[in-house]
């Protein structure tokens, strides 16, 4: 593959989605981080932000200061939660230090200036925004394994948007990079939950190659989740993180590959400090 620590001019450390946040609308930051451009070496090349991995944490935090320059906020600022594919959600008005994050697998945050970041690998980063009644913003960020979103972590975050008070006509989520249907194979019995949850989860399954097997649609189970929570805006970044090695990191490519481990890429969105309006 070609060296993903060579970051070309066309390439884009991120990724984002152009009507997520409106025409004009300055106020929000969002970025679906790729795994270019930044320090670490060898299975970890090269923007790495994961804590959690085996890589030197040294070049982890140049990794996670590098995002920070991107965005415009200090390294203090950037977030992430230890993530544990459960549903619960955290509304967060204050920064903590790495080695004192909490458990959770998603973030609400109304303040200016914290950065919120989802480390995914595989799994689903849905990056959420809409506004107070006095036109500021609440922004979030949910880690969506299919775990997660079958315990209801999305639901979660939606209900945890309301509660700090925003508008139900003003969200909107978009789903990021994760593993695509055609890369992610499954047993048969995955699926039981998912059809004891809802019959018509069966859409989100199609047939294997291999017999006994299921091809599962992550992004668009989580799409359909979001629609069953009454979100009417729903974007889907369509980016397979499996089949797509130069730009992301993959824990079922790793595993194929019987790799000691893998990174993780970050996803963020943060409300601006210091604009008009927030």
């Amino acid at each position: 593959m070609t060296n993903p620590l060579l970051l070309r001019d066309s390439d884009p450390l991120y990724f984002q989605q152009s009507d997520f946040v409106g025409p004009g609308e300055s106020r929000v930051f969002h970025g679906f981080f790729s795994r270019r451009g930044g320090e670490s070496r060898d299975i970890y090349a090269s923007l790495n932000c994961g804590p959690g991995s085996d890589d030197e944490q040294n070049l982890v935090q140049k990794n996670r200061k590098i995002v920070c320059e991107e965005i415009g906020c200090t390294p203090e600022h950037l977030l992430s939660v230890h993530q544990v594919h459960g549903a619960q959600c955290h509304i967060v008005r204050e920064a903590w230090r790495m080695d004192e994050r909490p458990q959770g697998d998603a973030m609400v945050s109304d303040v200016p200036g914290l950065a919120l970041g989802v480390l995914t690998a595989d799994c689903a980063p849905v990056l959420f925004a809409g506004e107070k009644d006095d036109g500021s913003p609440v922004v979030a960020a949910a880690h969506a394994g299919w775990g997660g979103v079958l315990r209801g972590v999305l639901g979660n975050t939606l209900e945890t948007m309301l509660e700090i008070g925003a508008v139900p006509e003003s969200l909107r989520a978009v789903i990021g990079p994760c593993i695509g249907q055609k890369s992610y194979e499954v047993s048969e019995s995955f699926a039981v939950p998912f059809l004891k949850e809802d019959d018509g989860n069966e859409v989100f399954f199609m047939a294997g190659q291999r017999a006994g097997h299921l091809l599962f649609d992550l992004p668009g189970y989580c799409a359909a989740k979001l629609a069953r929570a009454g979100l009417r805006k729903v974007y889907i970044k369509d980016l397979d993180t499996y089949f797509n090695e130069e730009d992301f990191y993959s824990y079922r490519r790793a595993t194929h590959r019987h790799e000691k481990d893998y990174g993780r890429q970050i996803s963020v969105v943060m409300i601006r400090a210091g604009l008009d309006g927030a």
